[in-house]
């Protein structure tokens, strides 16, 4: 529980970085560049971390819950991702009942960045709060909302391979106009990662060449 709490402080340094942070037209954002100095007065603590397939505490630990929120988010907007990188490993089981896999975006600083570009002429901004049990987020724009947004799976299959099991899933999104109420598919990516802890029996893995 200690690198739990630690978490939070960690996650409430890097906000103050980012809380009220404008995305002009044409800037991008870089989750790395804004909280490079989120610790110059008040240090990170350690906090857990996956490294290497491996939990283990590192020091400023925990920040990639705040990058997987901030990709969810930007996700359903105009935005433009530029830099996402998925977790090679996961060895946590989810925790909701509906797993939507492969929309996670893992940092680390000087080598993988979650990034995005304002592509439109509309400002953004990216506002951030806490309470006693959860961190919240919402990005606000200067004009009115023109889409509606859902991102699902088009397909999530395990493979045995090489001894591990790899899940490998379809990302997917959706829009829909608020005006004409056209909707359009875009196939985001395909994300692949291998999962470290043992799977519900009921699931299928189907064996690699």
């Amino acid at each position: 529980m200690k690198y739990q709490f630690n978490k939070v402080h960690n996650l409430k340094l890097a906000a103050k970085k980012i809380n009220g942070l404008i995305i002009r037209p044409g800037e991008v954002f870089s989750f790395c560049y804004v909280t490079r100095k989120a610790d110059k007065k008040e240090p990170y603590r350690d906090g857990l971390s996956l490294v290497n397939g491996e939990i283990t505490r590192e020091y400023g630990g925990g920040l990639c819950q705040f990058s997987n929120m901030l990709y969810w988010m930007f996700l359903h907007t105009q935005l433009t991702i530029v830099e996402r990188h998925g977790h090679e490993v996961e060895a946590i089981p989810p925790t909701e009942s509906e797993y939507l896999a492969g929309v996670d975006a893992t940092v680390a600083e000087g080598w993988l960045d979650l990034k995005v570009k304002n592509d439109t002429t509309h400002t953004y901004q990216i506002v951030i709060d806490f309470d006693s049990k959860t961190m919240y987020g919402k990005i606000l724009s200067d004009s009115t909302r023109c889409f509606d947004y859902k991102i699902y799976n088009q397909s999530l299959r395990y493979v045995r391979e090489k001894g591990k099991v790899v899940e490998k899933s379809i990302v997917m999104r959706q829009r829909t106009s608020r005006v004409s109420g056209q909707t359009e598919e875009e196939r985001l990516y395909e994300n692949t990662c291998i999962i470290d802890y043992p799977l519900p029996v009921n699931i299928e893995i189907s064996e690699g060449v």
